[in-house]
């Protein structure tokens, strides 16, 4: 009877440490080597590099104008100044601007007069990402011509109208006037 309880109790010791024993983890069924975003980063690299030197070579072929080099990867020259105004409008201004978009070449895509004068609140409606960030860098009364490349443009997909995939853009913005948050929540 020892031996029937003996035996029982070793069984479930046994039982137990093998149950209880830490399990391998299973390797997945598909591994992802990372080969595909690689080559993604890689073809996105030379795409950006071949539009910067386009762009390159426009600013090379007008050295009487003095270009901008933007923090945000583009770059944009004054056609008109504005030393007197201080202010420019910032997130929940309501910008009232005018603009043209070129392609790189230089041949117009969209007329300043099919674009009609433009209202915007800053930073809470969408538009291009180059002229979010370029309407912020203006005074107003200026006008700027800024040289986007396409990924600070419509990037890959384009605008599914005039716009091609990856294409870079010359965006000239006149900032007619813009209201700052503090006035405009008061009229």
């Amino acid at each position: 009877m020892k031996n029937i309880k003996f035996g029982a109790v070793l069984l479930i010791a046994i039982i137990l440490l093998v149950g209880c024993k830490q399990q391998q983890a299973r390797m997945p069924v598909s591994r992802s080597s990372g080969e595909f975003l690689n080559a993604s980063v890689e073809r996105n690299k030379k795409l950006i590099k071949g539009e910067e030197g386009k762009i390159d070579s426009i600013i090379k072929s007008n050295p009487n104008i003095k270009y901008i080099a933007s923090q945000k990867g583009y770059w944009y020259y004054y056609e008109t100044k504005n030393d007197k105004d201080t202010l420019r409008p910032k997130k929940g201004d309501v910008a009232n601007f005018d603009y043209e978009i070129k392609d790189i070449q230089g041949n117009v895509i969209y007329s300043q007069l099919e674009l009609q004068p433009q209202t915007y609140v800053v930073d809470k409606q969408n538009i291009m990402m180059g002229l979010r960030h370029g309407i912020k860098l203006m005074h107003k009364n200026e006008k700027v011509t800024f040289l986007f490349p396409s990924h600070m443009a419509f990037g890959y997909h384009g605008d599914n109208r005039r716009i091609g995939t990856n294409e870079s853009l010359i965006c000239t913005v006149s900032l007619t006037d813009f209201k700052p948050v503090n006035k405009t929540t008061q009229e």
